[in-house]
């Protein structure tokens, strides 16, 4: 029996994104079966060039940057700055429910593909851009014309601000959060418009900034400055308003423990031995245990430390919230990956071996989503992307 088309099968997504996070929100379309036409120039995505690469491989022709974030999508090369890949650029729009682009704002309106320009031709069309700091049609922020990054979004969407080891010295979270969280959202705001599409026959305009994104990643900056009038600070791998909640030491490595209900706190002082602190009423509450932050982390460090990080998942595994700090390593080695299916495979151009990349994490009873094929060659679908939407090879 053949798998269940995905729930967004018949979503028809025009993509011209490139790099990390526009691709990451067409590939999150495209995992559940929404058909994503990459449009690429001449040359291709820049990020084809990028690595890493398969020892074996001597074409080159991707890496697993590209293949990763373009995988379950079509691809068609046009000149947008020509006549003619205009003129298809438009054919595809006009049969499509969905264009989504990264450029920096003005860019597609120079090429004379500009959003209003396309809904004149498709009225039901969604338009999603994703920028650094958004479009002007949604608010004009005095940043528009800034290029940004990952590492551009996190410096000033706030989560290096409580990043990091100590107060004076902010980190970079080390996945790139500031295209991927944006992209997520943009996913979202792309089905919710679609829905209203649906509805209504009536397109819009739907716009990310990367700093939006990761500002509202860090809510809770905003309220602790709101209601209390601190400027929250990096606070290691503790938390400011939980404890114990962040990471230990232990033999081997790291691990992760939180207890911000109160009876986590006693079922792990009972599995430490030391039953007594959690009787004791200077750490009964969360409150108290905050306000005795020192003592609390020194008593879970002392006990941590002595042990692995197997013989601590043995003592609190299935009591307390815990996980050890995984590489990747311990990753592919974890039957919870291997039980979710959270590790696919994929064929590679150019190599004898299975490229392996990340899965789909949102799991569905009736319609999963899932990786379907490998990311494309440049224009490899062109042709019956052309004879789809009723395009002749000269127009």
């Amino acid at each position: 029996m053949s798998p269940l088309p995905g729930a967004l099968a018949g979503l028809k997504v025009i993509d011209l994104t490139v790099m990390l996070a526009g691709p990451f929100c067409t590939m999150l379309l495209a995992d559940q079966g929404a058909d994503v036409i990459k449009v690429e120039p001449p040359e291709g995505d820049n990020t084809r060039r990028f690595g890493p690469y398969m020892a074996d491989d001597e074409q080159r022709i991707f890496g697993g940057y590209f293949q990763s974030v373009n995988r379950n999508k079509r691809s068609i090369a046009l000149d947008l700055k020509s006549a003619g890949g205009r003129a298809t650029f438009e054919r595809l729009v006009a049969g499509a429910d969905v264009v989504v682009e990264n450029f920096r704002a003005g860019v597609m309106d120079r090429l004379g593909l500009s959003y209003e320009h396309l809904r004149a031709i498709n009225p039901r069309l969604v338009y999603a851009c994703l920028r650094g700091f958004g479009d002007p049609r949604t608010g004009a922020s005095p940043y528009v014309d800034w290029p940004a990054y990952d590492v551009v979004a996190q410096a000033m969407g706030g989560v290096m601000g409580i990043t990091g080891p100590t107060p004076d010295q902010p980190l970079k979270v080390g996945p790139g959060i500031g295209d991927t969280v944006p992209a997520t959202m943009l996913a979202f705001g792309i089905l919710a418009a679609a829905r209203h599409a649906d509805r209504t026959g009536e397109g819009q305009f739907v716009d990310i900034a990367m700093y939006d994104s990761i500002l509202a990643l860090c809510e809770r900056i905003a309220f602790q400055h709101s209601y209390t009038g601190v400027v929250p600070h990096p606070e290691g791998n503790g938390h400011p308003l939980l404890c114990p909640f962040g990471l230990f030491r232990a033999a081997d490595g790291w691990v992760a423990i939180a207890c911000p209900q109160d009876r986590f706190w006693r079922d792990l002082c009972a599995a430490m031995g030391r039953p007594e602190l959690g009787q004791d009423p200077r750490y009964a509450l969360n409150n108290d245990r905050v306000a005795h932050k020192a003592d609390v982390i020194a008593a879970v460090t002392a006990w941590t430390e002595t042990l692995t990080k197997a013989q601590v998942s043995a003592a609190l595994g299935g009591e307390v919230p815990f996980g050890p700090v995984n590489d990747a390593a311990d990753i592919f080695a974890d039957p919870h990956v291997a039980a979710r299916e959270m590790l696919q495979p994929v064929e590679h151009p150019g190599s004898t071996h299975t490229a392996i990349i990340a899965g789909v994490p949102l799991r569905m009873t009736r319609t999963q989503g899932r990786v379907r094929s490998r990311a494309p060659l440049l224009d490899e679908h062109a042709d019956a992307i052309r004879a789809e939407f009723g395009i002749g090879v000269a127009d």
